[in-house]
């Protein structure tokens, strides 16, 4: 569903996100950044930051996301691997498999469910009634290592963290073909696919800056095993950087092969490594998982291939 809203002379000066949730039934400013966030508000055909000044006569475009019809979350005892944990956030180490936050599909059984179940009503509010608690995502089929706040003020601190990047995430994953560079910069904005609303796709319309940097951990007979560390943090931005390159990440049936490879029926890509600002103590945290056991049984399939 789209929305199309004019400013007026009265709202001139007004900033973006604080023009929408003075337009739109039932928006918070939070709630309007994260549209803004997700590039759902272009003017003139191009997305916009949260900062942008309105003028008389602007028209923005604004992409509903879809809703799951029963809003109303329930806690759910589903085991969470939580690899640190106090007064403020939680980090834990997601399963490949499970989808993070409600949405049309999956309207319960998600980590949102059990973040609720596990920590009771200390989530903060700030991400929206669907996302209690959560500042950052990562796929359904990615595994690794999450943040979520535990009450506003951690959230508003981990979210500015995001921005000026101070918040890093490293990522390894295993992608087709051998890349000749040890190390390297993908610098290419991403945005919706023309044609295809469900995948991103690097564009020059409605997009959005987007950087990886990745290294080369190890090669391999026709694979290469790659260290990811994203400087923005677009929606499925290494799967699409990587395909982009011509190296899509193995098993992603998405941007990659059709058909699953060395048993792979879904990307072969974790989150690995966290760094962050405590938003109490502004301590430096640095967390860090062990590769699961599919990741394990990809690369020793690896391993037997080259001879290895």
């Amino acid at each position: 569903m789209s929305l199309l809203i004019t400013a007026t002379a009265e709202d001139a000066g007004t900033r973006l996100d604080s023009f929408l949730a003075g337009h739109m039934e039932d928006t918070s400013r939070s709630a309007a950044q994260q549209l803004i966030d997700d590039g759902r508000v272009t003017l003139r055909g191009k997305a916009v930051k949260s900062s942008y000044k309105v003028a008389d006569g602007d028209e923005f475009a604004v992409e509903l996301p879809e809703r799951v019809e029963d809003a109303g979350l329930e806690a759910q005892n589903i085991p969470l691997d939580v690899v640190y944990e106090d007064g403020d956030l939680i980090v834990v180490n997601k399963p490949k498999g499970l989808v993070v936050h409600p949405a049309p599909g999956h309207a319960d059984g998600t980590l949102v469910n059990a973040l609720m179940y596990h920590c009771g009503d200390s989530l903060s509010g700030v991400g929206g009634e669907l996302r209690p608690g959560i500042v950052h995502r990562i796929d359904k089929e990615t595994s690794g290592l999450l943040i979520a706040a535990k009450n506003d003020f951690a959230h508003r601190h981990l979210s500015e963290q995001l921005k000026d990047r101070s918040l890093s995430r490293v990522y390894e994953t295993v992608v087709r073909g051998n890349i000749k560079d040890d190390t390297g910069t993908i610098d290419a904005p991403i945005g919706r696919h023309p044609t295809d609303r469900k995948r991103m796709a690097v564009t020059a319309k409605n997009s959005r800056p987007a950087i990886t940097h990745y290294e080369v951990i190890a090669r391999y007979d026709g694979y290469t095993h790659l260290r990811c560390r994203l400087e923005t943090g677009r929606t499925h931005q290494i799967r699409v950087h990587l395909a982009h390159i011509g190296h899509p990440v193995l098993g992603d049936v998405v941007y990659g092969m059709k058909k699953p490879e060395l048993g792979q029926e879904s990307q072969c890509l974790h989150a690995r490594r966290i760094k962050f600002i405590h938003p109490r103590t502004g301590e430096h945290v640095e967390l860090e998982s062990e590769l699961p056991e599919y990741f394990k049984t990809v690369l020793e399939k690896l391993k037997a291939k080259s001879g290895y």
